[in-house]
C-alpha cells in the first residue's frame, strides 16, 4: 500500500462506522461518541486500522455485536487489511461525547440530551 491518503481512508472508515447503530438509541456509533480514536498503521504494505471505542455502559448487552459490526464495516474497505478494536472505558462515555449531528438526531427522535 504505497502512498495511501490517510485522511481519505479515515473518512471512509468514519462513513462505514456511521452505518452501525446502537439498538436503543437512534444514533450511529460514531455520532454517539463511542469511537475515541482511529489510527492507521502500515507494516510490510499491509494496512491495519486500530480503533479505540467504548460503549454507553460497561454492561451493554449488545457489546459483542457492536464490536463485531464495527470491525466488519471497516474490514470491507479495500484499503484496510486488518482491523483491531480496543474496547475501553477510560474515559467512560457520557452524553458530552455525542457529536452535534448526533444531538440533532436524538432531539428529532424525542431524546433529551
Amino acid at each position: 500500500m504505497e502512498n495511501y491518503n490517510e485522511e481519505e481512508i479515515k473518512e471512509k472508515i468514519v462513513g462505514q462506522l456511521k452505518h452501525i447503530f446502537d439498538p436503543e438509541i437512534p444514533v450511529n456509533i460514531y455520532d454517539l461518541g463511542l469511537i475515541y480514536k482511529i489510527e492507521l498503521e502500515e507494516k510490510e504494505k499491509i494496512l491495519t486500522c486500530n480503533i479505540d471505542m467504548t460503549l454507553t455502559s460497561p454492561g451493554c448487552p449488545v457489546a459483542d455485536s457492536l464490536i463485531n459490526d464495527a470491525s466488519y464495516a471497516v474490514k470491507v474497505l479495500e484499503e484496510v487489511e486488518h482491523v483491531n478494536i480496543n474496547l475501553t472505558f477510560d474515559p467512560p462515555w457520557d452524553k458530552s461525547k455525542v457529536t452535534d449531528d448526533g444531538k440533532d438526531i436524538m432531539l428529532a427522535n424525542g431524546f433529551l440530551i
